[in-house]
């Protein structure tokens, strides 16, 4: 199941707003928030715009301004469907990428566009040739965290929720898999699938290492770690779970009265600390320097603005268009 609110028809009052956040988000700190917050649903209204925000964006735009949340397999999937001439997405550029390329008619904003990723930067569509060059037949299994021209260069995409299925789906003994190293790795441990992996990491998930999750255990008997599987397979072998961000969400709905550790981005806790008050979060919080580009103010500017708008080349769109629908439909 992924966690995804559907686009509201009218939007809630500042103080209704405020009830949601009020756990985490002091009055005073509200205060700072509330002009922006109103100014974003006027101009949605005007602009008949949706904004999309992923799992890891902070709790004043995840809870109060969005309109669609989820992990990258659910944006995906919304992007879609949203009834909005306008999408803004909370989130960093591959993620706006992949909700133009699902949504070539509608204008697609990036509040900040140095919003990148350490994933999508460290591999081009030439890498991906001269992959192919090497390993001739194997298929390419892209990880969504990548640039619409390493995506065109690929067979098929997948998100962390849905990666052992598609390798699974290709029925082969070996692939190739780009550019998360670990979370190949972890995938190859899961499927029993020989993969060609790519010196690719995510600058949080890789700095977690099985001596934090051992001492965090010990300072928190019977708690619980919940781990994502772009953490190296080392801490991923320390935790109780692996999965995607939708997949710990469905975790932490029944683990009420309990102590919990998300081996992730810290905000991620933040937001499900508002939904499932009876759950104690431990926080070793790594932050996303991208994601946190992503500020009220930023996507204030971009509804005011139009800015900035994402467009990907016609030729290079058509190819990784097929790669995501190819993971849509399988």
């Amino acid at each position: 199941m992924n966690h995804i609110l559907k686009p509201r028809l009218e939007a809630p009052s500042l103080d209704a707003l405020y009830d949601r956040v009020s756990s985490l988000i002091p009055p005073m700190e509200w205060g700072a928030f509330a002009d922006d917050i109103a100014a974003i649903q006027r101009l949605k209204a005007e602009k008949n715009a949706v904004i999309l925000a992923h799992n890891y964006q902070t709790p004043e735009i995840f809870h109060c301004v969005a309109d669609v949340t989820g992990d990258s397999l659910a944006l995906a999937r919304e992007a879609q469907n949203v009834e909005a001439d306008v999408i803004v997405m909370a989130g960093v550029e591959f993620m706006a990428e992949t909700a133009k390329l699902l949504n070539p008619s509608k204008t697609v904003l990036i509040p900040d566009s140095n919003a990148g990723c350490s994933l999508a930067d460290s591999i081009t569509g030439r890498d991906v040739r001269l992959m192919r060059e090497r390993y001739p037949g194997l298929p390419v299994i892209t990880y969504v965290n990548t640039s619409a021209d390493v995506k065109a260069e690929s067979d098929i995409c997948c998100t962390s929720g849905n990666a052992a299925r598609i390798v699974k789906s290709l029925g082969v003994d070996r692939v190739i898999m780009i550019p998360d190293e670990f979370l190949a790795r972890n995938i190859a441990k899961e499927t029993g699938v020989d993969v060609v992996t790519w010196k690719g990491h995510c600058e949080v998930h890789e700095r977690f290492t099985p001596e934090e999750i051992r001492h965090w255990r010990d300072a928190y008997p019977g708690l619980v770690v919940l781990a994502h599987p772009e953490c190296p397979p080392e801490v991923v072998a320390e935790a109780d779970f692996s999965g995607s961000t939708a997949g710990m969400s469905d975790y932490v709905a029944t683990a009420d009265g309990r102590r919990v550790l998300l081996v992730t981005e810290c905000s991620m806790s933040d937001n499900l600390a508002i939904q499932h008050p009876k759950v104690e979060f431990v926080r070793p919080c790594n932050l996303c320097p991208h994601m946190k580009l992503i500020t009220l103010p930023a996507i204030r500017r971009a509804l005011e603005t139009m800015t900035t708008e994402v467009t990907i080349d016609p030729a290079v769109a058509d190819r990784a268009r097929l790669s995501i629908e190819r993971m849509l439909a399988a």
